[in-house]
C-alpha cells in the first residue's frame, strides 16, 4: 500500500516538492514495514497492535536466576547454602581419599580419615563465610575450587540476608497496595453512581426537547468515557487472577454497572434521529459493548457465587440489546 501511494506521489512531482517530501516519508514507512513484516492496525479505543518484544539471551538468563531466587523460601535458600558447603567439604575429604591431598594444615596433609572429614568441612565452612583462617590452606587445585566455593556461597548467603531484610518491606507494601486497591474500588462504586445520576439527567433533557442537542451530545460524550473508564476497571478486576475483591463490594460494582448500562440503553433509544453523535462517542460505545459482552457467568476464568453470575449476565444481555439497536440504526 505505501509503495502504491509512493508511486502515484512520485508521478506528481510537477506540482511541487512537497509532494516529493511526501514520497519519500511513504517509502521510508515502506521500508519500515518490511523490516518489521506486521501491519499497525489500531483498534477503535486507540491502541496499536503489539507483537512480540526481542529479549537478548542475558536479559533472559538474569531474569530467570532472578525468578529462581524469588520462588525459593529463606529456608530454602539458607539449606541450599549449607549444602553447598558441606558439598564442597565433602568433595575436599574424597579427593585425599583418592590419594590426592589437597587441604594442608601446619604444613601436613590433610588425611581421608573422620578428623579429616571434619577438618575439611572446618575448612569448607570457614571459606564459605569469608574468614580464612588460615590454619588450614589448599593446594593445587583446591584454591581454584575454594575461590568459587566462596564466591558462590556469598551470592547465597547474600540472597537469604535479603530475603530476612525484604520481609518486613514486602509487608508494607502489601498494606499500601490494600489500601490503594480499596480506595479504588470505592472510587469505582462514587463514579458509577455519577454517571448513573448523569445518565438519567441527560435522559430528562431528551424527554422534554427543551435542550440544545449539542449540549446534549457534549454530556453524553464526557458520560460515555467516564462510564467506560470504570467498566474497563471491572472488567479487569473478574479477569485479572490475582485481583481478589470480596463479593458484597463486587455484586454492588455489579449492580451499579448493569444499572448505568440499562440508563444508556434507554436513554439511546430517546435521542431523536437528528442526533448527530461525535467520533468519541461512537468509540466509547463501541468499547463499552464490547467489554460488556465479555462479563457474564461462562465468559470470566474464574468460579463465582450464583448472585454475582445473574449481575454478569444481565451486563452482556444489556450489551447485546444495546448492541442490537446500535445495528439496526
Amino acid at each position: 500500500m505505501y509503495a502504491t501511494i509512493a508511486e502515484a506521489l512520485l508521478t506528481g512531482s510537477s506540482r511541487g516538492g512537497r509532494w516529493k517530501a511526501s514520497a519519500e516519508r511513504y517509502h521510508h514507512l515502506d521500508r519500515a514495514r518490511s523490516r518489521l513484516d506486521r501491519k499497525l492496525i489500531a483498534s477503535p479505543d486507540g491502541h496499536l497492535g503489539r507483537g512480540p518484544a526481542r529479549v537478548s539471551r542475558e536479559s533472559g538468563w538474569n531474569d530467570s536466576v532472578l525468578g529462581l531466587v524469588d520462588r525459593l523460601s529463606t529456608f530454602q535458600l539458607f539449606l541450599f547454602w549449607i549444602g553447598t558447603v558441606a558439598l564442597s567439604g565433602f568433595g575436599y575429604w574424597t579427593a585425599a581419599l583418592l590419594g590426592d591431598h589437597v587441604l594442608a594444615e601446619a604444613g601436613s596433609p590433610v588425611g581421608a580419615t573422620l578428623e579429616g572429614l571434619g577438618s575439611a568441612l572446618y575448612f569448607s565452612f570457614v571459606t564459605a563465610t569469608s574468614l580464612g583462617y588460615g590454619d588450614i590452606v589448599p593446594v593445587g587445585i583446591a584454591r581454584v575450587i575454594a575461590v568459587i566455593e566462596a564466591i558462590a556461597a556469598l551470592l547465597i548467603f547474600g540472597a537469604v540476608v535479603a530475603k530476612f531484610v525484604s520481609h518486613r518491606q514486602d509487608e508494607l507494601v502489601r498494606e499500601i497496595h490494600r489500601v490503594t486497591f480499596d480506595e479504588r474500588l470505592d472510587r469505582v462504586q462514587s463514579t458509577l453512581h455519577i454517571v448513573i445520576s448523569e445518565l438519567l439527567s441527560i435522559n430528562s433533557l431528551c424527554q422534554t426537547r427543551s435542550t440544545p442537542l449539542q449540549q446534549i451530545g457534549t454530556r453524553l460524550d464526557s458520560a460515555a468515557l467516564l462510564f467506560l473508564g470504570e467498566l474497563r476497571t471491572t472488567h479487569d478486576l473478574l479477569y485479572q487472577p490475582r485481583l481478589m475483591v470480596e463479593e458484597g463490594v463486587l455484586g454492588s460494582i455489579l449492580a451499579n454497572l448493569s444499572s448505568a448500562l440499562e440508563v444508556l440503553a434507554e436513554l439511546l433509544t430517546c435521542l431523536p434521529a437528528e442526533f448527530a453523535r461525535s467520533q468519541p462517542l461512537e468509540i466509547s460505545l463501541h468499547n463499552l459493548t464490547r467489554l460488556a459482552a465479555d462479563i457474564c457467568g461462562n465468559c470470566v476464568p474464574h468460579a463465582y457465587t450464583p448472585r454475582l453470575i445473574f449481575w454478569m449476565d444481565r451486563i452482556q444481555n444489556t450489551s447485546r440489546r444495546i448492541q442490537l439497536a446500535e445495528d439496526s440504526s
